[in-house]
């Protein structure tokens, strides 16, 4: 009767998980969605509490205590330009916790004289329905993709955190010297099953495995880095799923398979959106390119600087504005400034429409949960591919602070870090403004020829201050 009762809240905390990820598809329902999703992750703990074979509830007590706590701290600290950084770590812990929970379980089924005691019978012959190739395939694999997605997020972090100044990391033989370690790990998986309990093969696998996640990952470049949290997020589910074998709970296996479907599923919509390809990203060969041309050659004498009063001109016989938000909105957190801009800019009986690119930012969404954090009107914010065909009829379009995803360069078929990447086409706007602070280039490390087109304005400012100047000059005008 327990273990029917566990089941059925299992079941329950499932359906719940799924009715929360399907709110997640619009912000009016987003905040409840999470809001039954975390409450069927509540349930499912306390079912799985009722398990027989838990004990040192003390210690179980401490560590949710402590999660809890740090959890909470990291949620009502972080900025939402930090978010991404958060979501990898959170991707790594989740690996984490996998090969070392798949570990201890090893550890448990290995008794004092070391012999693999998970599916033997009282003399000492394997039952063959005990589900110990089960075990061990599992443990295997959670140790493998655990390591991978711990060692590989934390690279991530180091790139979105721009700890280093060296982007990609390339060098001769390195896709041969991946092929290499990944042999290794499946071989050392191996050895864990025709070799039971294969406590050392496990620690060397789970060795071998982090330094496979450095190498997948130190190649990829900074403006690539959305797809790869996307993708890493998807291989923490799959590491707690395999966790869910070894450990024979269902709960975890159902939870685990929701985060890796999802996370798979989004990482082919951006892979497309990028014209990029799942091989290369699973691969390590996603990013990186030519260096593109210098700088100097594409601005020199080119860049036209305007005014807010200047900009504020153009808006007056404007028809239809297009608003670009990008990763210096979220810097500058100037999203409530913008909707404020949009709300002036509709009661003077301009169109006002939000260009959205799938990538924008450093995480899948970043722009539309700032724009809903503010109250945009969801039906303003337009994917790509609805917003290009428009473009032409656009009288301004203002881009807040993004760069590679308004990069003509991706239309070149010369090797450049954005080349094949498609963009908002915000060139073929009648007059376009360009807010940034500076003509750095953004995370792919090129120039923007957008920058020096004719039909190009730039306004040098922090985000935030030229939205509220421009608004200003819009009221005097």
């Amino acid at each position: 009767m327990r273990f029917a009762i566990i089941n059925l809240v299992y079941i329950l905390s499932s359906v719940m998980f799924i009715v929360g990820l399907k709110g997640l598809s619009h912000p009016r329902k987003a905040v409840r969605g999470i809001v039954i999703a975390a409450l069927g992750m509540l349930l499912a703990i306390i079912a799985t509490l009722y398990e027989p074979d838990i004990t040192h509830y003390y210690v179980i007590a401490a560590g949710l205590v402590i999660g809890a706590l740090i959890g909470t701290v990291l949620a009502i600290r972080v900025k939402m330009t930090a978010m991404p950084q958060l979501v990898a770590l959170f991707n790594g812990f989740g690996g984490a916790a996998s090969f070392l929970v798949a570990g201890t379980a090893l550890l448990i089924y290995t008794n004092a004289e070391g012999v693999f005691t998970y599916g033997l019978l009282a003399d000492g012959t394997v039952d063959p329905e005990g589900g110990r190739a089960q075990f061990l395939i599992a443990t295997a694999l959670s140790g493998l993709i655990g390591a991978v997605t711990f060692s590989g997020s934390f690279v991530g972090y180091v790139k979105l955190e721009e700890i280093f100044k060296k982007d990609t990391i390339w060098f001769p033989g390195q896709q041969a010297l991946n092929a290499a370690v990944a042999l290794v790990c499946i071989l050392l998986g191996a050895w864990i099953f025709f070799e039971p309990p294969g406590i050392l093969a496990y620690v060397l696998l789970v060795l071998v495995a982090l330094a496979l996640g450095v190498l997948l990952v130190i190649p990829i470049g900074g403006a690539d880095m959305p797809v790869v949290i996307s993708l890493l997020n998807s291989y923490s589910g799959i590491a707690a799923t395999a966790t869910g074998f070894v450990l024979n709970n269902n709960m975890l296996i159902i939870a685990g398979s929701l985060v890796g479907a999802s996370g798979i599923i989004l990482t082919q919509i951006m892979c497309k959106a990028m014209n990029r390809s799942m091989t290369n990203v699973l691969f390590g060969r996603y990013g990186g390119g030519s260096d593109g041309p210098k700088a100097d050659d594409v601005y020199a004498g080119k860049v036209k600087s305007a005014s807010p009063e200047e900009i504020a001109m153009l808006m007056d016989g404007a028809r239809r504005v297009v608003i670009v938000p990008g990763y210096g909105m979220a810097v500058a957190q100037a999203q409530y400034a913008v909707r404020d801009m949009a709300n002036l800019l509709e009661s003077k009986g301009i169109e006002v429409a939000y260009a959205i690119h799938p990538v924008a930012g450093r995480m899948p969404g970043h722009m539309n949960v700032l724009l809903a954090e503010a109250n945009v009107p969801y039906e303003q914010l337009q994917e790509m591919d609805a917003i290009n065909p428009t473009m032409e009829q656009t009288d301004v379009a203002i881009v807040l602070g993004a760069n590679d995803v308004v990069n003509p360069m991706a239309r070149l078929d010369d090797g450049n870090p954005v080349s094949g990447m498609p963009i908002i086409n915000v060139d073929k706007a009648r007059n376009v403004v360009v807010i940034k602070r500076s003509l750095s280039p953004g995370f792919a490390g090129i120039p923007n020829p957008l920058f020096a087109g004719d039909n190009t304005l730039m306004y040098f400012a922090d985000g935030k201050k030229a939205i509220i100047d421009l608004i200003a000059a819009i009221k005097e005008s």
